[in-house]
């Protein structure tokens, strides 16, 4: 009944490759299901191929609109895909940002800057870096304080 199964999914889905999908899925299904004695298994087949292919068809629904969707959400002005990478403009803003930042971050006094680099950088405690430095942890706290205050200063100039 291949040849006949075939032509009725065909007809249904409007395309062979789908068909030859369902057909497939179909054959798949019959083999792991576990029925008793089927009163006419022509129709049982019938039916089953037409559950299968209007599953494929909604299934092939939802996929478009899903698609239609996250396309028109992604898109600018005239259905031009947006680029998520950032302009030119907030590209080179961020470079001179970080490169400010770096020389803010260089130009720290000694004892704040080495209690600010173990703190942020290698992500030590308060307390492994008095530790580290030989200093009290309120003398780390207040080292941090210092070098956030002068990196805020540096920013903001």
């Amino acid at each position: 009944m291949r040849s006949e199964l075939l032509r009725f999914l065909t007809a249904r889905l409007g395309n062979a490759a789908a068909a030859e999908d369902v057909l497939q899925d179909l054959w798949l299904r019959i083999q792991t299901i576990d029925t008793g004695p089927v009163a006419n298994g022509r129709a049982y087949l019938y039916r089953a191929a037409q559950n299968i292919a209007l599953d494929a068809v909604r299934a092939r629904h939802r996929s478009s609109v899903r698609e239609r969707l996250w396309a028109a959400a992604h898109s600018g002005p005239g259905g031009e895909p947006i680029d998520p990478s950032p302009g030119a403009e907030a590209s080179m803003l961020a470079r001179e940002e970080a490169a400010a930042l770096a020389s803010a971050i260089a130009s720290l006094p000694d004892a704040a800057g080495r209690a600010f680099r173990l703190h942020k950088f290698e992500g030590l405690s308060h307390a492994e870096v008095a530790a580290r430095l030989g200093i009290s942890r309120s003398g780390v706290e207040k080292h941090i304080a210092v070098a956030m205050a002068h990196l805020r200063r540096a920013m903001k100039d």
